[in-house]
């Protein structure tokens, strides 16, 4: 039996998480639970599972819950996360929060000697420095869950002796494949949000529409396998059945392929290194056809291009990259700017930025702040 938080349970892939965890009874135990604003399915969730931590972002909805749950621990905002993550009695945690809010309980866990199934980019977009840095002193697993990391981690299993080449990362493309910068000026909100393949949440949805979401995948897997960016290249396929690949020192190319269903990797990284069974349909190859594969454009999608600029710079750029994004999405997703302003502000964020070299955690969370003001002030735009 394997005690499990789930920090962000109520989002897209906390709940499926939590789905898996269901499925699996015998196997996995959910120790904390935390949850932003949505309260109504976080009470359910409490129900189901009865966690001995609840966490929430506002004092007064834990207390509230704390009269319905007796049997619970109740916290909340950024120290409740930090004691789901680092202080409650789990083995693994699993980092399916949103944003930069990640970082600092990722951190505390890994402190903490826990082992990490990571659903968050920024973390390691932010502060993949400091993050991996925390692992090796700890001593633990920081298991992906993306399933393109989940998938280059599978692929190099085995070949851990073997150096890598190149890291293939595919990309469905998302809703706008093929659009020229001209169609992308009237884009609405309800056209970004229609994913071709996968069912995510707002955030990262409007980010595979600008292919930053690519970008900061980019970022991410130049981290967790150790590899310079500039080996790392993007195959944009639409089908999304490869879900990525590694090409080894003797230029043979392995891949893991399978439907496009993030519990699949999620139980990946809850039962490594064994694989469970489950109830997802398998790829059926005679009606998928072919798998195509084509380059990324990233003359039209400029936030996949600053990605590259900001992880090869290093530093301090890719924390502004990432910070000025989620400010930006944030306002797209309100009404208040136009798709492109989303690429055309992280440019602007970026290229008023002077990079710092060495970065610790306050360092990281102190330049992420000062480049939201800036955005939000709209001094980078």
């Amino acid at each position: 039996m394997k005690n499990i938080a789930v920090l962000g349970s109520t989002g897209s892939i906390g709940t499926q998480a939590l789905d898996v965890a269901e499925q699996n009874r015998e196997r996995f135990r959910i120790t904390a639970l935390t949850c932003g604003r949505n309260i109504e399915l976080f009470r359910r969730q409490l129900a189901r599972f009865s966690p001995r931590l609840a966490v929430t972002a506002r004092r007064e909805d834990a207390e509230r819950l704390s009269a319905e749950f007796p049997g619970v621990e109740f916290s909340w905002g950024m120290e409740g996360l930090i004691q789901a993550a680092a202080e409650s009695d789990s083995e693994l945690v699993l980092n399916a929060l949103m944003g930069m809010m990640g970082l600092t309980p990722t951190y505390h866990a890994i402190k903490a000697g826990k082992d990490i199934a990571l659903a968050n980019k920024e973390t390691l977009v932010a502060g993949g420095q400091v993050i991996l840095s925390a692992v090796r002193k700890a001593g633990v697993r920081l298991l992906p869950v993306d399933s393109e990391h989940s998938a280059i981690f599978q692929c190099v299993q085995g070949n851990e002796q073997n150096p890598v080449e190149r890291i293939l990362l595919t990309a469905s493309g998302g809703p706008f494949r093929g659009w020229t910068r001209s169609q992308l000026e009237n884009v609405t909100l309800s056209q970004a949000l229609k994913h071709p393949n996968w069912v995510m949440g707002r955030k990262i949805t409007i980010d595979s529409a600008t292919l930053m979401n690519k970008g900061l995948e980019v970022i991410e897997a130049k981290w967790l396998f150790d590899i310079d960016a500039k080996n790392i290249q993007v195959h944009v396929h639409p089908q999304s059945i490869v879900h990525s690949m590694v090409e080894f020192a003797d230029h043979s190319v392995m891949a893991q392929l399978g439907a496009p269903d993030m519990r699949i990797p999620i139980a990946y990284a809850f039962s490594y290194p064994e694989r469970l069974t489950n109830d997802i349909p398998g790829v059926d190859f005679f009606q998928v056809g072919a798998l195509t594969f084509e380059p990324a454009d990233m003359k039209t999608f400029r936030c996949l291009a600053m990605a590259y600029e900001a992880v090869l710079a290093g530093g301090s750029c890719p924390v502004v990259l990432n910070a000025a994004n989620e400010v930006l999405v944030d306002d797209f997703l309100k009404g208040k700017i136009s798709f492109l302003d989303i690429q055309e502000g992280v440019e602007r964020a970026l290229q008023a930025h002077k990079p710092v070299g060495e970065l610790t955690l306050e360092g990281i969370l102190e330049i992420d702040e000062e480049t939201r003001r800036a955005v939000s002030g709209g001094s980078a735009r």
